[in-house]
């Protein structure tokens, strides 16, 4: 059985000797090896069970350690680096050749990040290399948001949990990558278009963020079928839905309100004052605690297409997703 706990003495060692160690990151758990060394990611992609061709996200702690693993920075990479990081936002950039293929899935742009979380950031801080870390997941499967999260699904795949607590933003990081002066949006996610455009300019920022199908993705997350629950996600008008199915064989995922026809144990309202950051940082919380009940549909509301209601949105149509 895999430990659990703050020891990050303990996370390094592991690091150091090719070993898996969960990490805690303000989006969601990372599950973290030495991205220099191929033997270790390869570790990831068997854990869990992640197709080969699906690249990862590569974490270290400052910008100048980034400078290290790629060719360059293009200036809006340094002004978007210098305004987000640390924290939810991601940048595809040229990799150096010390970044192995297997990190990147073949392509020449590594996605690189700095997480906003002490534990992480501190462990980062102790080794002389930068993690790959997917999330701590079944391939496919809805992202953890805490430890006991990363406990239930991975099991005995891995050496070590660093305990972290709850994930404050709960969906994963925006990736962004570079055409030279256009700034493109490979996935949405937890730094928000809005305020991406407002920092470089909105004329100079194109959305590329559609599902893929399921051979080489641009960047991670962006299959068409993922962050998806065992049951059946079901999106639409909830008043409209529930006209069409058993009520007692669903389940309900709001932004803020509940439906009397159907008991409150099976219905999640994210937030009821309409946060979209308070339900982004419960969306996959919810997902697994309806998962778990004796129904077979999950029926879910699209958020408003604002701030993070749009990576919410994009979250909530890949779990709804007809799996390949």
């Amino acid at each position: 059985m895999e430990q659990i706990g703050k020891d990050i003495v303990q996370a390094v060692q592991f690091l150091k000797e090719d070993g898996l160690v969960a990490i805690p990151t303000e989006t969601v758990y990372g599950l973290a090896a030495n991205a220099f060394s191929a033997t270790a990611v390869a570790k990831i992609f068997a854990a869990k069970n992640r197709p080969s061709f699906n690249p990862l996200i590569t974490h270290t702690h400052d910008v100048e350690q980034v400078k290290q693993y790629v060719q360059y920075m293009p200036e809006a990479a340094l002004q978007l680096a210098s305004a987000f990081w640390p924290g939810p936002l991601t940048l595809l950039l040229p990799k150096k050749d010390i970044i192995p293929d297997i990190v990147t899935a073949g392509s020449e742009l590594v996605a690189v990040r700095i997480p906003k979380h002490p534990l992480t950031l501190e462990l980062l801080q102790q080794l002389d290399f930068p993690l790959a870390a997917p999330s701590a997941n079944p391939f496919g499967y809805i992202s953890p948001t805490k430890a006991a999260h990363v406990e239930e699904q991975l099991g005995e795949r891995i050496d070590y949990i660093l305990d972290g607590g709850e994930c404050k933003v709960g969906i994963e990081s925006t990736i962004v990558g570079f055409e030279g002066d256009r700034v493109i949006v490979n996935r949405l996610g937890g730094a928000s278009l809005e305020a991406i455009e407002e920092l470089v300019g909105k004329e100079r920022v194109s959305v590329h963020a559609k599902v893929e199908e399921n051979m080489n993705p641009k960047a991670p997350g962006m299959l068409k079928s993922h962050y998806a629950p065992g049951k059946k996600v079901l999106i639409g008008n909830i008043s409209d839905l529930l006209n069409h199915y058993n009520k007692e064989e669903i389940a309900i995922i709001t932004l803020k309100d509940y439906y009397p026809q159907i008991s409150n144990d099976r219905q999640v309202a994210l937030s009821v004052s309409g946060d979209l950051n308070e339900a982004a940082q419960r969306l996959f919380s919810a997902l697994r605690e309806l998962d778990k009940l004796p129904v077979k549909f999950i029926l879910a509301e699209l958020m408003p297409e604002y701030g993070l209601g749009k990576a919410i949105n994009d979250r909530l149509m890949r779990a709804a997703a007809d799996k390949e």
